[in-house]
């Protein structure tokens, strides 16, 4: 089969590689029929995550038709349609029991970062009874995408541990995947006023077709001053980090309420300097952390009911096969107006 591997930082290569097999009998073989790249894999590729080993398949999201199964598993059979979701948990852990299926003690995050992902032809997964779930008949593939890892991890990280509540003002840095995720999600609670902070006027007036109230051009203007200005010199309820460097996790710092809460959702690869010294008298939350995954069963739902149309936030198609032109329209965003990418079988 073909796969996309990584092969130290800046390096990747498109290549042939043995298709994977049942190792346990909680395995399943899906064959993948659609899949996208994450903002992490270009972390990945940065160096950014050096757990990641050269010869690595990358990716961690798509869906697909069960090809194999091994003998423990009971909920799916061959030729079923499935989602992956990002985060493999075996269900039985002490972590899982809790719900903490990011920190599952033989799972969590492993799918194109200890094991190989789903940027290729096949994939196995793990405890398939758990980390899997079936699709709806009819249901848009490409709006499901986004919901094995974007469309969780916004509203959990973003949305649920940022305690946005009705009437709140939240601004969001970062109008990336996940950024439009967070915004998505954050309407399920009816904020006040929703901010939209990035560079790019592109995804700026995209966001303002997802629901932003307000949007600030970094760079045009100052985002804190104007953030002070809109919000009568007190802050945001909710600063919400979605980049994952140090400038924008500092201007969720400078721009959150007395009483407020600071939501980090971006991957970071070098440190940030806290300002303990200003926000302690704040009485604030800092919150941050690994997508769950346990709200995919309720985004699924929103999703059949029409409450929410992550497949907005695809802009380009590929075929499986053109892994890498899709890798350098991705990586260059900004210029291409690229926001989510999908690559079909």
């Amino acid at each position: 089969m073909k796969a996309l591997v990584y092969q130290g930082p800046g390096n990747k290569e498109w290549v042939e590689k043995e298709k994977p097999g049942i190792q346990k009998p909680t395995d399943v073989i899906v064959k993948i029929t659609k899949t996208t790249i994450c903002g992490t894999d270009l972390h990945i590729l940065k160096g950014d995550v050096p757990a990641v080993t050269e010869g690595r398949t990358l990716g961690h999201e798509g869906v697909g038709i069960v090809e194999e199964v091994g003998s423990a598993v009971a909920n799916f059979k061959p030729g079923d349609a499935v989602l992956i979701s990002c985060v493999t948990s075996c269900g039985k852990c002490a972590n899982c029991k809790r719900g903490l299926y990011a920190h599952c003690e033989d799972g969590g995050w492993i799918l194109g970062h200890l094991i190989d992902g789903t940027q290729a032809e096949y994939v196995r997964i793990p405890h398939g009874d758990n980390s899997l779930y079936p699709i709806p008949e009819g249901a848009d593939e490409e709006a499901l995408v986004m919901l094995s890892d974007i469309m969780p991890t916004g509203f959990e990280i973003g949305v649920q541990y940022g305690h946005v509540k009705p009437g709140d003002t939240i601004a969001i840095v970062g109008a990336g995947p996940v950024g439009m995720s967070v915004l998505l999600t954050a309407q399920f609670y009816s904020p006040g006023k929703i901010v939209m902070i990035d560079m790019d006027p592109a995804r700026l007036a995209l966001a303002r077709q997802f629901g932003a109230t307000d949007t600030i051009q970094v760079g045009a203007e100052d985002a804190v001053a104007r953030i002070m200005e809109m919000t009568d010199g007190k802050g945001v309820d909710v600063a919400i980090e979605a980049v994952g460097v140090p400038a924008t996790f500092d201007t969720c710092q400078k721009i959150v309420a007395a009483g407020g809460n600071i939501a980090n959702v971006g991957v970071h690869g070098t440190p940030v300097e806290l300002h303990i010294e200003e926000l302690w008298i704040k009485n604030i939350n800092i919150s941050m952390g690994l997508v769950n995954t346990n709200t995919t069963p309720m985004l699924l739902k929103t999703l059949g009911n029409g409450k929410v149309d992550p497949s907005k936030l695809v802009t380009h198609r590929f075929k499986l096969d053109e892994m890498m032109e899709a890798y350098e329209i991705f990586g260059n965003a900004a210029r291409e107006k690229a926001m989510k990418v999908i690559l079909s079988a």
